[in-house]
């Protein structure tokens, strides 16, 4: 396995975004070393896993026995909300069922609930990209305003000295492959990140994921959401910066949780029909509900551990 950068933590400034591992940039004259800036990169490997709901409930009480919920997690998780951008001709999209060893994609992200979005809640630019196995992210926080003014009024806009590398690149993918707002994908998400010797551990459980393919504003009344996976599903993800601890591969293994390609983003191009279906589609077919039995249900857990499982109900 490829040795990644080393990397250093910090914690994201924005109070809605969870924390992230992010990689030093060097910093500029007279600038403080402990000084967060609003510009973040990290890279990791991803593995991901299609679990169902009940299942993955069960696996984070395991998992939280060795990691700990990450801080800005609270009980029952909190929103993912990403507008993807892409080419009239859907060249991220293709870039990834084709397998491009390097690719990359663009989004404006919102972390918690969409009521009450406005031009100065805090969102994060991002762009996501795949170098061979390596998942490489920089993103930069802003209010949303701005964010929209950058990447669909294609203007530039104030920054830093240390931020102008990635406004640029932002703003010349938006203008040289003409990126439009194509696809919006949301869901709940848990989070727990690994402790003592599995610092750099995290693992995330992704449930009533949904999409839709209009009304692109986060502030958008009523919009029209659709499931893009099956809603008694989800998603979980092992990310790591180097390699995967022993104890998370001895857990897949005697769980028979199988290894998945899927994108969040893929899923909601062909669930609404703007591509054809691949080998990343998961459909109702491919993960029917579970069938109802007479079996009496299992014994109730203590109250005391009510609380954690409440979040996956």
């Amino acid at each position: 396995m490829v040795a990644l950068p080393v990397t250093t933590w910090r914690k994201a400034k924005t109070p809605d975004a969870p924390a992230e591992p992010a990689t030093g940039s060097g910093t500029a004259e007279g600038e403080s070393l402990h000084v967060a800036s609003r510009l973040h990169a990290f890279n990791r490997f991803e593995l991901k896993y299609l679990v169902p709901v009940e299942q993955a409930a069960d696996i984070r009480d395991e998992l939280a026995e060795r990691m700990d919920r990450d801080l800005n997690s609270p009980v029952g998780g909190y929103g993912v909300w990403s507008l993807y951008y892409d080419t009239p001709q859907l060249r991220f999209y293709w870039e990834k069922i084709e397998g491009l060893k390097f690719r990359r994609k663009l989004r404006i992200r919102h972390y918690g609930d969409l009521d009450g979005v406005t031009d100065e809640s805090p969102v994060c630019v991002e762009i996501k990209q795949r170098v061979n196995r390596v998942t490489q992210k920089r993103r930069i926080t802003l209010p949303y305003g701005v964010a929209q003014q950058l990447c669909d009024g294609r203007q530039m806009i104030e920054h830093s000295a240390k931020e102008s590398a990635f406004v640029q690149e932002v703003l010349e993918l938006v203008i040289r492959l003409n990126l439009q707002p194509t696809a919006i994908t949301g869901y709940q998400r848990e989070a727990l990140v690994g402790r003592d010797a599995d610092t750099g551990l995290r693992v995330t459980f992704d449930r009533r994921i949904r999409g839709r393919d209009r009304d692109f504003h986060f502030g958008t009344n009523n919009p029209e959401n659709r499931f893009t996976v099956p809603p008694h599903m989800s998603v979980m993800e092992i990310k790591v910066n180097e390699r995967t601890p022993h104890w998370i591969t001895d857990l897949a293994a005697r769980r028979n949780l199988n290894l998945i390609r899927v994108s969040k983003y893929v899923q909601s191009i062909e669930t609404f029909g703007l591509a054809p279906r691949s080998v990343f589609h998961l459909g109702e077919a491919d993960c029917p509900p579970p069938t109802p039995t007479n079996e009496p249900l299992p014994p109730q857990r203590p109250a005391h551990d009510a609380p954690r499982k409440a979040g996956a109900q």
